[in-house]
């Protein structure tokens, strides 16, 4: 049975760890940099983009900006839910042989496609709310779908390893394993931790871009305050006299 790493580190760690297992090898520590290994992976055409991302002015859409970000956790946490409960609810198709590693294909392949699509929405959606935060928040959520685009060839390198890892892990434990439990109980509750894990990984840029979100709106609502009370003390006698409006009030992401 595969156990969780006891030292998760860097974000994603948890599924390359639980391949890791898989494959039974230990995971070197990389001796390069994120900056040097996110160069390489990027290339010279995402490097192109990804500039250009960072060095554009983007423009507040005409419909003003958008300040409250429950509805987009709540969409998120609804997102995550469904995957997990879908992940949990196991395969459709029974297996009419223990032995046969189709029925678990099928369904990690479909798994896999409900996360693609879910997520990737999701993370448009996300987009789509950040964008309308402000300049800085707009030109971040164009720098996520650069980088989205030109690390889609490195995420399915990873994710493609799951299948494959996963059909080895079968095979090995229908020839070695023994214990109490069936060895198909066993791999079904590991497939299941792969596939949690997976979606985990998945969630990481949506998480990142709900986080910034948020941020955001905490430290609107902030200059909110303090620009209402230092109204209110600088001797204003009518509520009309507070003549600042949300579109006015800006705040830089770091």
């Amino acid at each position: 049975m595969l156990h969780r790493s006891p030292n998760p580190g860097a974000a994603g760690s948890e599924l390359a760890h639980l391949l890791a297992c898989l494959a039974d090898t230990v995971r070197a520590p990389s001796r390069s940099t994120f900056a040097e290994r996110l160069g390489v992976w990027l290339g010279w055409p995402g490097a192109i983009a990804l500039s250009a991302a960072l060095n554009a002015s983007p423009t507040l859409p005409a419909n003003g900006r958008w300040h409250h970000p429950g509805k987009a956790e709540a969409d998120f946490q609804r997102v995550r839910a469904a995957l997990q409960a879908s992940i949990a609810a196991g395969a459709d198709e029974p297996a009419s042989d223990p032995a046969d590693f189709g029925p678990h294909r099928r369904h990690c392949i479909t798994q896999q496609q409900a996360m693609q699509d879910a997520v990737t929405a999701l993370r448009q959606r996300l987009r789509q709310a950040l964008a309308r935060q402000s300049v800085q928040a707009a030109r971040l959520a164009a720098i996520d779908a650069v980088l989205e685009q030109a690390l889609a060839t490195q995420e399915q390198g990873l994710l493609g390893l799951v299948l494959l890892r996963l059909q080895a892990h079968f095979e090995r434990l229908q020839h070695t394993a023994a214990g109490e439990r069936p060895w198909h109980e066993s791999f079904r509750d590991d497939r299941d931790r792969v596939l949690q894990a997976e979606l985990a990984h998945r969630l990481l840029p949506a998480q990142g871009l709900l986080d910034a979100l948020r941020k955001m709106c905490i430290r609107d609502s902030s200059r909110a305050a303090r620009t209402a009370s230092s109204c209110t003390s600088g001797g204003s006698t009518t509520s009309s006299s507070v003549g600042f409006t949300s579109s006015s009030i800006r705040i830089r992401f770091v």
